[in-house]
C-alpha cells in the first residue's frame, strides 16, 4: 500500500506483505492509501470488503513501477498488466486535487 494523504509524514511511503493461502494473512488498507497486488501463481482469488458502496467512476491509481515509490515487486521484467493499469500516471503526475487530505478522502 502507498500513503497518499497530503500532509502526512509518511506520504508516498509504501508497505508490502506476502499474502497466501498458506499463511492465511489478511490486510487492512485504510482510507487515504492505495494498494496493488501481484499474483505469483497461475490463479488467485482476491476478496475485498469495502467501507462504502463500490463506485467504478471513483477508481484511481498510480503506476506500479514508479521508481519514486521504490516498490520491490517479486516478478519478471515483463509482467502482464491490464490496459487500465498500464496507462496509470506516476505519482509526480497524479492530480493534486485527487490526493487525500490527512484524515478524510476527497471522494
Amino acid at each position: 500500500s502507498v500513503d497518499l494523504r497530503r500532509g502526512s509524514p509518511t506520504f508516498g511511503k509504501t508497505f508490502s506483505i506476502l499474502l497466501s493461502g498458506e499463511n492465511r494473512t489478511m490486510v487492512f488498507v485504510p482510507s487515504g492509501f492505495f494498494h496493488g497486488f501481484c499474483v505469483l501463481s497461475e490463479w488467485a482469488d482476491l476478496l475485498y470488503k469495502f467501507t462504502a458502496p463500490w463506485e467504478p467512476v471513483l477508481q484511481r491509481g498510480i503506476r506500479w513501477n514508479d521508481t519514486e515509490l521504490g516498490i520491490s515487486w517479486p516478478l519478471s521484467d515483463h509482467p502482464v498488466l491490464s490496459g487500465k493499469d498500464d496507462a496509470l500516471p506516476f505519482l509526480e503526475n497524479f492530480p493534486e486535487v485527487e490526493l487525500f487530505d490527512a484524515g478524510s478522502p476527497p471522494w
